[in-house]
């Protein structure tokens, strides 16, 4: 599985990470992030799409994304779609 780097959050220091790839054979992003609290979590669960269960799979995790790296995403959804052409 061949990750490209994408970015990471530019507000970090050595210790926090936020870090966006993609997988440049399936296209997959893949997202290192803060974990979610579980207010955040509960939310999710509350306010899930109409007709699924409402629980988080345990193959599944809720992260947060900091705002500021709306950009970093932005390109690793383009490079995501470009890998999606070959």
């Amino acid at each position: 599985m061949p990750l490209q780097f994408i970015g990471i959050d530019p507000t970090t220091g050595q210790s926090e990470s936020p870090t966006a790839w993609v997988d440049t054979e399936t296209a997959d992003i893949v997202l290192q992030s803060y974990t979610a609290d579980e207010e955040t979590r509960a939310q999710c669960i509350e306010n899930t799409a109409p007709g699924h269960d409402k629980h988080i799979p345990d193959h599944e995790t809720v992260i947060r994304i900091p705002a500021h790296m709306v950009p970093i995403l932005r390109e690793a959804c383009d490079a995501a779609e470009r890998a999606q052409l070959h």
